[in-house]
């Protein structure tokens, strides 16, 4: 993989060394087994088994995990640059993974210290992935309570239905929300993939991200285990949480974004034929292709820098340094240009590639269809009326689930 990956555009992201080993053995398994297999991945429109097993190998779902708890203790922008990195190849592991290190990172914030050994032992040493099952088919994106929990022979158990539950097919542990009927509060459990009651639906058809498998998760008096995991009392997730799941997908859209650009390049190289207007014997020689691709460029290169510059800004709140809303017009302005320029380079670039470029062989429209599918998670134009309300009347959006 090339160290830079927009040429000249934009730095070539920098690991420090005791972590170099780590990164050049997942770049390995990025380049030689998820990418190949990304094409079929997407045809298929099934969990990516293979991938996520490559991945588990190479150690890297210890990640997020302090190395007091074994793991490899990255940044949250160091995680974002993984991330990226697996977008490029395959945006759905890269949110199957983004999935598992958002979790991992919020169980540690209000586990308790035995949970958190727990968990860490079991992430760093069998390589668990984390899968969740929190959305419900509510009347609203924010509406829950359709999944309760009820005592149960001193547990609780857990009836119900969840939807887009990302990760949970192929997961080990799933996340799973729920609202206690007792004490009119939500609780949040790790539920084994294989409890007695769970059920994971083969019913995932989006057109993009097909290899997410984002189904169905069906909960039939499920047992919840003691330990894993209940919030410790009074303690709520980061308030900059909901921000680091919004700006982790801007980077996967940056990703497919630099991965369709990518190709696009390589296929007018070698593919493409240069118009009758043309001077020069490739359609390289095209300043309309040259124009285009400056554009594109242009904007994917502006698009990474802010998705980085969210990412660092989410670490600087972690450590008391910046105030939310710092953070939070950071990761609106990077979800606003990373929307349109991941866009633009799945589509709109094909008007330099041609009309060849459409067959089915060439495999480019997987691009745009996994960059359409998960701009729509949490609207754009939402973050232009709250980057606008911020600027026009100093507004500071409170913590929320999709603020």
């Amino acid at each position: 993989m090339d160290t830079s990956v927009l040429g000249e555009l934009a730095p070539a992201y920098v690991w420090p060394e005791p972590l170099r080993s780590r990164i050049d053995s997942l770049h390995e398994v990025i380049d030689h087994v998820i990418a190949p297999a990304a094409s079929a991945a997407d045809a298929q429109g099934r969990y990516p088994v293979a991938a996520i097993a490559a991945l588990k190998a190479c150690g890297v779902m210890a990640a997020a995990m302090p190395e007091v708890y074994g793991g490899w203790g990255l940044t949250q922008a160091q995680s974002q640059e993984v991330l990226f990195r697996l977008a490029m190849a395959d945006p759905s592991v890269a949110q199957i993974y983004k999935v598992h290190d958002d979790l991992v990172r919020e169980i540690l914030a209000f586990a308790d210290e035995e949970t958190c050994l727990r968990l860490g032992q079991d992430i760093a040493t069998r390589q668990i992935i984390i899968g969740q099952a929190i959305a419900e088919p509510g009347a609203r994106a924010d509406q829950f309570g359709h999944v309760i929990a009820t005592p149960d022979q001193g547990g609780h158990s857990l009836s119900g239905r969840k939807i887009y539950a990302t990760g949970a097919m192929g997961a080990d542990l799933i996340a799973i929300t729920s609202y206690d009927a007792v004490c009119h509060g939500m609780r949040f459990d790790l539920v084994p993939r294989d409890a007695a009651g769970l059920s994971v639906l083969d019913d995932w058809n989006g057109m993009g991200q097909r290899a997410t498998d984002s189904g169905t998760v069906m909960l039939d008096h499920v047992k919840t285990i003691p330990g894993l995991v209940v919030p410790k009392e009074d303690q709520s997730p980061p308030d900059w949480a909901s921000l680091r799941y919004q700006n982790g997908f801007s980077v996967i859209l940056v990703g497919i974004g630099v991965a369709a650009l990518r190709h696009a390049a390589d296929f007018v190289r070698e593919h493409a034929r240069p118009w009758i207007s043309v001077q020069g014997g490739h359609a390289s020689d095209d300043p309309m292709a040259r124009r285009l691709f400056g554009e594109i460029g242009a904007e994917l290169a502006g698009a990474l820098a802010l998705v980085r510059d969210a990412a660092h800004r989410l670490d600087l709140r972690a450590s008391g340094a910046l105030s939310r809303a710092e953070v939070a017009m950071a990761v609106y302005a990077a979800r606003s240009l990373a929307s349109k320029a991941s866009l633009r380079a799945s589509s709109d670039i094909m008007a330099a590639m041609g009309a060849r470029a459409t067959s089915r062989a060439v495999g480019f429209d997987r691009y745009w269809r996994d960059a359409r599918t998960l701009s729509l998670h949490d609207p754009v134009d939402w973050k232009h009326e709250e980057i606008g309300c911020h600027l026009l009347t100093g507004w500071q959006p409170e913590a929320s689930l999709y603020r």
